[in-house]
């Protein structure tokens, strides 16, 4: 059994029946040959009804907005990025040297990614089972502890529901500037409740980042309030 068996069978409790498909799940696009997009994509399909699933299950009086929002936070990029920390993913990718050079066994994007194509492996290798199992090993204690819905909103949708519970018209957001060259945007955003007259100004890579900003500020603004 190679190093890399050894690894995923003790993190994960698998193994694989064909090596070439763990192989090919570890291999960066920068490494060149035959890579790990594709597995990529497969995982992703697979957790995500997987995750689904599991809370359909395990939440019988949530509704679909929470369901969505349950799993958005559970298969998002940091979520997953993190969860490849914990098992030491980094240390089996193979990148090409400019990656190597530049740390990407420790980027996030890199790490999610790759362990979305692991279990794409292991979806191909042992099937649907098989993948749930891992699953199951990786996320139980995230399963187990799912934060509160609503901590899960983004900041204007809070903000939206925090002021039409006092009968409060929406903000209005505005772009005030922007600025920078096409492929590096800088848009600064108001975010401005009239009938409180109170405005928040905030500052982002996109107009939606920015936009949510300003709607955190003003959260933070109303509840100073």
């Amino acid at each position: 059994m190679t190093a890399v068996s050894r690894w995923l069978q003790k993190k994960l409790a698998y193994k694989f029946r064909v090596a070439a498909h763990l192989e090919q799940a570890l291999t960066h696009r920068s490494a060149g040959g035959d890579h790990n997009e594709r597995l990529e994509f497969l995982g992703d399909a697979v957790l995500g009804m997987l995750i689904a699933e599991r809370l359909y299950r395990a939440l019988p009086q949530a509704d679909e907005g929470d369901l969505s929002r349950l799993r958005a936070h559970l298969v998002r990029r940091e979520t997953l990025a993190e969860v490849g920390n914990e098992i030491g993913l980094g240390e089996w990718l193979k990148l090409g040297p400019g990656e190597m050079k530049s740390g990407g066994y420790r980027r996030a994007s890199i790490l999610a990614n790759g362990l979305e194509a692991v279990l794409g492996a292991i979806y191909l290798d042992g099937g649907v089972d098989s993948v749930g199992k891992v699953i199951d090993v990786l996320f139980e204690r995230r399963l187990q502890n799912l934060p509160c819905q609503g901590d899960l909103k983004d900041p204007k949708t809070r903000l939206q529901e925090m002021l039409q519970g006092r009968a409060i018209d929406v903000p209005v957001y505005v772009v005030e500037e922007v600025s920078g060259e096409a492929h590096k945007r800088h848009f600064t955003v108001s975010c401005s409740v009239p009938a409180l007259d109170r405005r928040t100004i905030a500052n982002g890579r996109s107009r939606r980042s920015a936009e949510q900003s300003a709607a955190a500020e003003m959260i933070d603004l109303l509840g100073n309030d």
